[in-house]
């Protein structure tokens, strides 16, 4: 059996592991380049400290950093490690971080890691260089550790080579050659290396790499300082030579400083400075060594002096010595931290893996080698996703920008719902003036301004039913939130709201063969009448949920489909057929969710078309004047009300939102934001693609299964769920109430089913209609409806009781009135 060839540019740790990966996997036709000598090329590996800490708010990066270091600590160079089990200690001097602690250990244990929070006499036991009296407590993972990188390069490339890989070092990539829109092969000034996939494993030098191909990559190269100290006197004869290191690997995040054994010194990296950008043609070039490659620049001493004296607070053993050697080491940031994967939106076959550390490289590498293997990966990289930027957020400006924001905050405390403070207004809706008006607080995501809820509707709790009436929060689960958001649910549930959902992606698909196209990609069925509005799924060849989108028939050849992110659109253009044209119309368009018992009576005074439930039943839509606007009503509601979501293109916009505002006035009519909608829609028991569910999961597991038809072998993923619908799943989605009706959980928490760690909270909110937090989570699929559990809470235990669902309006009567 024939492979395709691949040409992986970049032989550091992410491409080395890559290779392997493939290797393992029987694809041997592999050709590995380098400009740099091998092994030790010059990039970040070559310099890269090595610190293998797994505790990440992304379940797919704790995952990912587990496989790397079991994979790493399988591999030898000759007897010598590639990964020293040290553990790791991340220490607490202020009480913010202390708790931030327990969050953290929290990720570990719903990922199955184990950890524990230490007292400070525990911290320094297990790191006697550590002053007591600067530490509240700590963090430790014994399975956290030093990756030795280049060395593990070294076994990588070995062990590959032996299976048939080629690895070339000192050839520059000139280009990378293209025929009909997909990869042919890498230009060297060797001559060309025939390709049907080339992978781009470069590093910083990513960017320079896409551009070859057209494609922007979104990343940004930074200095970071590192130092190591001399001899250190309580280290002394502690570590034989080969060893290096053999107390935890340590973080003091409170100061953006972490630590780590050189034999009897110690290293220290610091995120404390100025970000300091590197443009890649003012790199140093000359012959690589351990001590001088392109990615090490000098070090500035000056940025580095308040963080020695950190360190010398920290660890008064340092007292003794000083800081021998440092250099500033070129590593790689995005816009939001995350690594970069997945195929060119412009030519097929070219792949990145970019801005990857050595912490989830071998992870990254085995989902880059399954989705070249196999078309799919068992992890979730939606987070990872090279498209999930928009446009603006892909300019050199943003990237810039929010890389060194980025830098900055790599060990600050950020909420889940903290917004960054800059760039700010990127994308705004044509109803921005007027929600600015009302007092709108903005949160950003995917550079869309979105209110969370209006200060206009502050006066609204002092009229507020005590049943309605939400208790205090304590003060975490009260960052950025407001009382005002439940005032806010009592009126869609009640009266009537208006809702700004233009930041949700659209995409127009038609041509000849769009039905059967979309028949083909979804789980519905796509043919039925002009009107007909359908939720369906894109399924993976595994029967994973790659999204769940809306489609509304708006034409014979024509539909309109609400997407979740640029990575659906990329989808779709991919497997359009010939004929059949995908065209984003987000930026063109605007829609108002107008929902609640007196949308009706709203939609009715400002429109003469017939809104009735005999004109425009549940999941249809039609074109209407609203207003004297034209528009495009859809009988659908994520919030669970009777309502429309109501499209017009951006130019009416305005118009269309001051029409429905007076006219709702007498109806009580209030604007309504996200932090309502996202309880109102917990309430429903409806599904977040990414956050409740994603590619990990079957249709069935997640409750989504009535989006399936028949027969599963007539579209993409079905054949793999034959069997599924009867079985109980391993892991099922469920909702639960929190028991004290006070305790607000805000995701990734995990769920202890007899004492024993068992699953995950995905979302959360309080439930303003039922009184009392709902949380789904994923939890083993015996578990029943009345079931007790308890929601580990910033190692609070929080007891909680399986639900049915939905929780509101079971018989969908309030949402088909």
């Amino acid at each position: 059996m024939t492979h395709p060839r691949v040409v992986i540019v970049g032989a550091g740790i992410v491409g080395a592991n890559l290779a392997d990966e493939l290797a393992l996997r029987g694809w041997t036709d592999v050709t590995v380049l380098d400009q740099g000598p091998l092994p030790l090329t010059g990039g970040s590996t070559s310099h890269a400290p090595g610190l293998v800490f797994q505790a990440n708010s992304s379940r797919t990066m704790l995952r990912m950093a587990t496989y790397t270091r079991d994979k790493l600590a399988s591999l030898d160079v000759d007897g010598a490690w590639c990964f020293n089990p040290v553990g790791g200690l991340e220490v607490a001097t202020t009480p913010a971080r202390l708790t931030e602690l327990e969050r953290r250990l929290g990720w570990l244990t719903a990922a199955g890691v184990a950890g524990e929070v230490l007292t400070p006499a525990e911290c320094v036991a297990a790191h006697p260089l550590l002053d007591v009296e600067q530490v509240l407590g700590g963090l430790h993972v014994p399975t956290d550790g030093l990756a030795k990188a280049s060395r593990a390069v070294t076994a990588l490339i070995r062990r590959a080579s032996a299976a048939g890989v080629e690895f070339r070092g000192g050839v520059r990539v000139l280009d990378v050659e293209q025929t009909g829109g997909r990869v042919t092969g890498v230009r060297t000034a060797d001559g060309v290396v025939p390709a049907d996939v080339v992978v781009s494993a470069a590093g910083f030098w990513g960017p320079a790499v896409g551009a070859m191909v057209g494609m922007k990559v979104p990343l940004l190269p930074l200095a970071h300082q590192y130092a190591r100290t001399g001899q250190v006197a309580e280290l002394v004869g502690r570590n034989p030579e080969l060893l290096e290191a053999g107390l935890p690997i340590l973080r003091h995040q409170d100061a953006d400083l972490y630590y780590r054994e050189h034999g009897d010194r110690v290293g220290i990296g610091s995120y404390a400075h100025r970000p300091m950008p590197v443009r890649l043609d003012e790199l140093p070039e000359g012959e690589v060594s351990a001590a001088s490659m392109p990615s090490m620049l000098p070090f500035t001493e000056e940025d580095f002096a308040p963080s020695w004296e950190d360190s010398l607070r920290l660890l008064p053993a340092l007292a003794q010595t000083k800081v021998e050697e440092g250099f500033n080491g070129v590593f790689s940031f995005t816009p939001d931290g995350g690594s970069l994967v997945g195929e060119s939106r412009e030519v097929a076959g070219f792949f990145v893996a970019e801005a990857v550390w050595v912490t989830h490289s071998a992870g990254v590498a085995r989902a880059v080698a399954e989705l070249l293997v196999d078309g799919r990966s068992s992890y979730d990289l939606h987070a990872l996703d090279v498209h999930r930027f928009e446009d603006v957020q892909l300019t050199d400006e943003y990237v810039s920008e929010t890389a060194q924001q980025n830098f900055v905050e790599v060990y600050d405390v950020l909420h889940p719902l903290q917004p960054r403070e800059s760039p700010r207004n990127l994308r705004v809706s044509p109803f921005h003036s007027r929600e600015k008006a009302l007092g709108a607080f903005f949160l950003e995501s995917g550079g869309w301004e979105r209110p969370h809820w209006y200060e206009a509707n502050a006066g609204l709790l002092a009229d507020l039913p005590a049943e309605w009436t939400p208790p205090a929060r304590e003060p975490w689960a009260a960052r950025f939130h407001s009382p005002i958001a439940a005032a806010e649910a009592w009126k869609t549930r009640t009266a009537v709201a208006m809702y700004d959902m233009t930041p949700l992606k659209r995409v127009v698909v038609r041509g000849p063969g769009a039905v059967e196209f979309l028949e083909g990609i979804t789980t519905a069925k796509m043919d039925k009448s002009v009107g007909s509005v359908t939720y369906t799924l894109f399924l993976d060849t595994a029967g994973g949920i790659r999204s769940d989108v809306t489609v509304a028939r708006l034409g014979a050849q024509e539909f309109q489909i609400g997407v979740n992110s640029g990575a659906d659109v990329v989808h779709l253009e991919r497997t359009a057929p010939a004929g059949v044209s995908v065209t984003d119309t987000t930026g063109a368009t605007c829609c108002i969710g107008l929902w609640g018992p007196r949308a009706r009576d709203v939609v009715t005074r400002v429109s003469r078309d017939d809104f009735s439930d005999e004109a425009l039943k549940y999941f249809r839509a039609k074109p209407a004047v609203v207003g004297g606007v034209p528009v495009t009503a859809m009988r659908l509601s994520y919030v669970g009300e009777l309502g429309w979501e109501i499209y017009t293109s951006a130019e009416h916009g305005a118009r269309l939102w001051d029409a429905l505002w007076e006219a709702g006035q007498e109806s009580g009519i209030v604007a309504a934001g996200r932090a309502a909608f996202n309880s109102l829609r917990l309430e429903k028991g409806y599904r977040s693609w990414g956050t409740d569910m994603t590619i990990e999961h079957d249709p069935y597991a997640a409750g989504v299964g009535f989006a399936v038809r028949s027969p599963l072998d007539s579209f993409v993923g079905g054949p793999a769920l034959e069997g599924r619908a009867q079985r109980t799943p391993d892991q099922r989605l469920v909702c639960l109430t929190v028991d004290d009706g006070t305790s607000v959980v805000l995701g990734g928490e995990p769920v202890l089913v007899d004492g024993a760690p068992a699953g995950y909270v995905t979302s959360a909110a309080f439930g303003h209609t039922v009184g009392r937090p709902i949380a789904y989570a994923w939890l083993p699929g015996a578990t029943a409806v009345g079931d007790h559990v308890q929601i580990s809470y910033f190692g609070r235990p929080v007891a909680a009781t399986v639900a049915a669902e939905p929780l509101v309006d079971p018989g969908m009567e309030k949402i088909r009135g």
